[in-house]
């Protein structure tokens, strides 16, 4: 096990939340699968908000959606937060870029500032400034997130938009389809995109962000979730020199994924 994370660098993705509607039966669901503890925070007529804890570190988080979510249509869902310097800069540049800041940037407690926003494809993502809490302090071992990617319309403008929003670079990955690696400036990789489905379309999948989290054994991670209730939409599948992959949604109608990493 290595050392809490206890910084996150710009453009790293750095929390991922789970909002929900059966906020217990979630809580047994990703705590059986992952092997996650958890610990709740009351937040008064706002309910509970859950930690997932993964070796007594933080590696998620989950709430429940409030009547007005429900009542606007949103499906449960991962939230990905990616790590900015400053929510408000990064919330007016996403605006001056073509995108819909959601919720302006707001304090959450003394933890941090976020924002959520949606970019100019439909695809919802939220930035968050850390302070007393800079994120997650665990991120790519066995059952934590190892891996954001979006899938989106146009890949040529969400490329643009989201280099000139966070310190990211693109390159194209090697392989039989088209896929792109989003890198920070020290060349380390923050995430992918792919361009969605026509299946996907056909499936009335929006554009959205997946969060991927590292198991070490992709198949019998697939025969636990089904066991649990959840739905395999993919895999397992192996991409070579990637590992094994699989997505789902959970019990609830939340899409998440896992991947098996390749031996190095």
């Amino acid at each position: 096990m290595s050392a809490t994370i206890t910084q996150h660098a710009p453009g790293t993705f750095c929390w991922p939340e789970l909002m929900t509607l059966d906020q217990e039966a979630a809580r047994k669901f990703y705590s059986t699968l992952f092997g996650w503890d958890s610990a709740d925070t009351p937040m008064g007529d706002a309910g509970t908000y859950t930690i997932f804890k993964l070796g007594g570190r933080d590696v998620a988080a989950l709430y429940t959606m409030d009547p007005n979510q429900r009542a606007m249509g949103i499906p449960p869902h991962w939230n990905a937060y990616v790590s900015v310097e400053n929510a408000d800069a990064a919330a007016a540049k996403a605006t001056s870029l073509g995108a819909t800041v959601l919720m302006a940037p707001f304090d959450v407690m003394d933890h941090g500032r976020m924002a959520v926003i949606q970019d100019p494809q439909g695809a919802v993502f939220c930035v968050w400034q850390g302070m007393k809490t800079p994120g997650v302090g665990v991120l790519n071992e066995v059952g934590a997130l190892v891996w954001t990617e979006l899938s989106t319309p146009d890949t040529k403008a969400a490329a643009a938009f989201y280099t000139g929003l966070l310190p990211w670079t693109t390159e194209a990955w090697p392989g039989p389809m088209e896929y792109t690696q989003f890198k920070r400036g020290d060349g380390t990789a923050a995430g992918g995109m792919m361009t969605l489905t026509p299946e996907m379309k056909g499936a009335g999948v929006p554009p959205n962000w997946l969060s991927y989290f590292n198991v070490a054994d992709c198949t019998a991670t697939v025969e636990q979730a089904k066991s649990l209730g959840a739905k395999v939409m993919m895999g397992p599948h192996s991409v070579p020199s990637v590992g094994t992959i699989a997505i789902f949604v959970d019990p609830q109608g939340a899409a998440f994924a896992v991947i098996q990493p390749a031996p190095m």
